[in-house]
């Protein structure tokens, strides 16, 4: 193995020469002798209120939706008694890149292990789930969780998947513990009413002890105390001693009467938890008694991180080859050694690797950084990582072409490890570099003010100090002012406070901590985000008064503001803010229509001057209660003044026009593909619309004009739409749809353009069809099993779209010297020229390169004793592939047999063309081409095979291509030499 892809670097001098106090330490305590355990945990959920993380996370989905559902508890506890040992230089030699233990070789194993028993491989959703009661995917189950429910019909009786998933509620762990992530992977197995315990705990042993080789007596089960069906399978079918199978009860408590093993199973330090079976039972019903579900399935998940540690032998999840790599590269810019820096250092190495995955991976998937809700889980974790990058000294100097941003190159590391993860990311780069690159930007600058003010207070503390004769001390108060006004970690604080030998009082800061705590608590009109869940307020803010169905223009008292996620009472000019009105015109972001945007202005302030916010989204917390997302522009803005809130009609009319377009087109799609389709996700912007569906193939051309034509034909007969309000089960008789993810009252707003379509809909909508004006689509594609997308545009986003296209097509009109009906029957001409073209072309260089064989087929030489066999092991230069295996039929052909050719060459930058033809007397003695090109072309960073007596490869590493065909010649020469002998 390349040092460079050890779990720790031996740079700047080798491991041996490393004391005994600055040797790598392992976080386990190897030393006294102790065997490494891991824990492997399949779960039956009996209560499951009193179970914790993924558990509570399974019980209170259901109960969100009425049900209660319950499972016999077993958990699979592993002993690997595999020591976990700091990376020697003897190691060095044992791996390939490709190890079976790497992660990438571990989650294909999964899935193809259960693929290969009838499980349908299934792809990972996204991080931005479909269930409303969920602000992120936080485990493997949620994509299935309406057929575990019973709300949607099974598509495939069983399924596995590597689901990404992102938990923030122990993120002051992430890096401190061997564990913890913000992002990470959850391979599962479910069932949906097919197989249940006896197949599912027989095959996670099978994976386990077989596919994974872990050894068997090394592996630990628990077992819910009165699950004694699920005890006697693992004690009397599987085989697990009794020993080895521990009961636990509904707090977790661990049962241990009898001759048993007195073992800890929550110490992390000897066990961890891999892989956790669920087995939904029953359903508990409102007196606690259990009843038997129709349908049992099985629902599991193993982490890969953790996997990849037992299996990789590290020490923690961080230095297995899912992370470790992105670590390297910080330690790189940082300048240090993982190896022989302290613990601190390492912790923060962790905690920005950790942090990138998560926010390469959710960007990608659309959360952008914004002050609420999902937004706000990457705006804090991005500001987590440059601040930790601070602490480790990483500046903005010379690094990178990013303006001075340092993440994006780590964000570049997480996406180029990212295409066995989500092969969409790399083709989302550019986009996921420039909001990582904004976001860092801005949060860099207000740090860069604390900096500022923090060298003038530590100067004025060694001042004041100085004047009295006594140590220089920063009051807490000044600390606490860079912590609230600036957003600056009080860590930084100390640490640069203590460089100038200042101390800092923190006594008093924690005491600003508390009053500003108690205010925000008192005050009636001031709400608390919290970061996990996105947006909770206190339950005195009423719900904000929605005007915006009437009109675009309203007068309204603001009753809270945040900034940078903190409520204050007042708002300057140049900063972001969430605002709350007490009513508003502004539609909040719902049913996939995006907020509103436009002004808010104050004429009457203390200092008599205008105040102007633009607002720029506008986004529903807690139900009813609208956050406006804006930008002081001038003046400042304060809670308890009245604000006139304007509407930008324009874009209010786009999103009008695309969600009324979304309606029609949901019943154009019906009556062409038929009413069993229904709607998987949908958005209305003002620059189009996007809506998925639920269908098995693509669309052909036809179905999409007919698609087309029939919604064109219902906004031409301008029909006026109708809106009412009315019970839910009336709504329902009356045959209204519902619109996807929306969460719906006993009240419901129903939009009807009669004899075309009827949904349950908060959105804003035309009055008239005919203000569409015209709708066109753009692409239809699948993008999951099952699941279709179309995006397309009308009204305003029409006639641009229709423009930008006629103008495309008098462009090449004038290139091309036709008219627009010729267009097609040119450029097929021109196709057919080019095709003819590139023949001639590859036959020329065809030609040249069996010029070029004919020269070099004198270089030849003789092997063997008894048989004389020709070989010849030849760099062609840039000879493209085609041409390189012309130039090896010629030869195998010219040296007659028997004789075997080699032929290597770089057509291109970072490219490697390879060629091995033999001729039948070789092949007869057991020498393969296609197995003989193989090792050769991996030295190259490639591959390939062929037939036994003709082979080609390629590679992407052009400066290994000599020692690759040294290495030929050396082989073929041996292995003939010991035929031919």
């Amino acid at each position: 193995m390349e040092a460079s892809k050890l779990p720790y670097s031996f740079a700047p001098f080798p491991y041996s020469t490393l004391t005994s106090t600055n040797r790598p330490k392992c976080h386990l305590p190897i030393s006294t002798g102790k065997s490494f355990f891991s824990t492997f945990y399949i779960y039956s959920l009996l209560n499951p209120s009193n179970f914790q993380n993924y558990r509570d996370f399974i019980a209170q989905s259901l109960a969100n939706s009425g049900m209660t559902t319950s499972a016999r508890d077993t958990r699979f506890i592993v002993n690997t008694s595999a020591s976990v040992q700091p990376v020697t230089e003897d190691v060095v030699s044992e791996s390939s890149q490709e190890l079976p233990t790497s992660g990438n070789s571990i989650r294909r194993r999964f899935l193809e292990f259960y693929a290969a028993r009838g499980h349908k491989i299934l792809p990972s959703s996204s991080l931005v789930p479909e269930d409303p009661t969920v602000l992120l995917t936080i485990a493997g189950m949620l994509q299935f969780k309406p057929v575990f429910l019973g709300k949607v019909p099974r598509q495939v009786p069983c399924a596995t998947t590597s689901q990404k998933c992102i938990r923030t509620n122990d993120i002051e762990n992430v890096g401190r513990t061997s564990r913890h992530h913000t992002f990470f992977e959850m391979l599962g197995n479910f069932s949906f009413g097919d197989y249940f315990k006896k197949e599912a705990i027989k095959w996670a042993w099978e994976l386990s002890t077989i596919e994974y080789g872990l050894n068997a007596e090394n592996l630990w089960i628990s077992v819910y105390e009165d699950d004694e069906e699920t005890y006697a399978i693992w004690h009397d079918e599987i085989g697990v001693p009794a020993t080895r199978i521990k009961k636990m009860g509904e707090e977790d408590n661990f049962w241990t009467s009898g001759a048993t093993v007195l073992v800890d199973l929550n110490d992390d330090t000897r066990f961890i938890e891999f892989y956790n079976l669920v087995f939904m039972q029953f359903n508990k019903n409102e007196d606690g008694s259990l009843e038997p579900l129709k349908q049992k399935n099985i629902d599991t998940g193993m982490g890969l991180e953790r996997m990849a540690r037992i299996l990789q032998k590290v020490p923690n999840n961080y230095e297995t080859d899912l992370i470790f790599p992105i670590i390297e590269k910080v330690a790189e810019v940082a300048n240090v050694s993982y190896a022989l820096t302290d613990d601190s250092t390492r912790t923060k190495l962790k905690v920005i690797g950790d942090h990138m995955r998560a926010i390469v991976y959710l960007i990608s998937d659309g959360v952008f950084p914004s002050n609420i809700g999902r937004g706000y889980v990457v705006r804090r974790l991005i500001r987590r990582a440059v601040r930790t990058r601070k602490l480790l000294g990483i500046t903005g100097d010379e690094k990178g072409n990013f303006e001075g941003a340092i993440l994006p190159i780590f964000a570049e590391k997480v996406i180029d490890m990212s295409s066995e993860i989500d092969p969409d990311v790399k083709a989302r780069k550019a986009r996921i570099l420039e909001e990582v690159k904004r976001e860092e930007l801005r949060f860099v600058v207000t740090l860069d003010r604390g900096d500022k003010l923090l060298v003038e207070m530590l100067a004025e503390a060694k001042e004041v100090a100085k004047i009295n004769k006594t140590a220089a001390r920063l009051s807490g108060k000044n600390a606490f002012l860079l912590y609230d006004t600036y957003g600056f970690p009080v860590e930084i604080t100390m640490e640069d406070a203590h460089k100038e030998k200042v101390s800092i009082d923190m006594s008093e800061f924690d005491a600003e901590m508390e009053i500003q705590r108690r205010q925000s608590q008192a005050a009636h009109n001031t709400i608390n985000l919290t970061v996990e869940n996105g947006s909770e307020l206190t339950e005195n803010m009423p719900d904000t008064e929605f005007l915006g169905y009437d009109t675009l223009y309203s007068r309204a008292v603001i009753k809270g503001l945040l900034l940078s996620g903190n409520s204050v009472a007042e708002v300057s000019e140049g900063s972001e803010v969430d605002i709350l009105l007490d009513r508003t015109p502004f539609y909040a972001e719902s049913g996939g229509q995006i907020g509103d945007r436009g002004l808010l202005r104050v004429t009457e302030t203390e200092s008599g001057k205008t105040a102007v916010v633009e607002i720029a989204d506008v986004q529903k917390s807690l139900g009813n209660i609208f956050v406006h997302k804006g930008m002081i522009k001038e003046g400042s803005i304060a809670i308890g003044r009245e604000v006139e809130a304007a509407v930008d009609a324009k874009l209010r009319q786009r999103a009008k026009v695309h969600h009324t377009a979304t309606h029609l087109l949901q019943a154009a799609l019906k009556k062409v593909i038929g009413e069993e389709t229904s709607q998987a996700g949908s958005l209305v912007a003002f620059e189009r619309l996007r809506f998925d569906f639920n269908f098995h193939r693509q669309l052909a051309d036809h179905e999409l004009t007919k698609i087309e034509d029939l919604v064109n034909e219902w906004i031409g007969d301008a029909t006026p739409l109708q809106t009412e309000v009315m019970p839910i089960a009336d709504a329902k008789s009356a045959g209204a749809i519902a619109m996807f993810g929306e969460k719906y009252g006993e009240q419901v707003r129903v939009v009807n353009v009669p004899g075309v379509s009827m949904e349950l809909c908060g959105g804003t909508h035309v009055s008239n069809t005919s203000e569409i004006r015209g709708f066109k689509i753009i692409t239809e594609q699948g993008i999951a099993s099952g699941i279709r997308r179309i995006e397309a545009v009308a009204g305003d986003a029409f006639i641009e779209y229709v423009g930008d296209r006629d103008n495309y097509m008098k462009q090449l009109c004038s290139t091309l010297k036709v008219k627009a009906e010729e267009v097609p029957s040119r450029v097929a001409a021109i196709m057919e020229e080019l095709r003819v073209a590139k023949t001639e072309v590859s036959a020329a260089r065809a030609k040249v390169a069996v010029y070029k064989a004919s020269v070099i087929a004198n270089n030849a030489f003789l092997v063997g004793t008894s048989t004389k066999i020709r070989v010849l092991v030849e760099f062609m230069e840039d000879t493209d592939a085609d041409s390189l295996k012309s130039a090896a039929e010629y030869l195998v052909g010219s040296l007659q047999d028997p004789s075997a050719i080699i032929l290597g060459s770089s057509p291109g930058d970072e490219k490697v063309s390879l060629v091995a033809a033999f001729s039948p007397s070789v092949v007869s003695m057991g020498i393969q081409a296609g197995k003989f090109i193989g090792p050769i072309a991996k030295m190259c960073g490639g591959g390939g095979g062929g037939r036994p007596n003709f082979a080609q490869a390629g590679g992407r590493k052009p400066e290994n291509l000599s020692n690759a065909l040294e290495k030929a010649r050396t082989d073929l020469v041996s292995v003939l030499s010991e035929k031919a002998s």
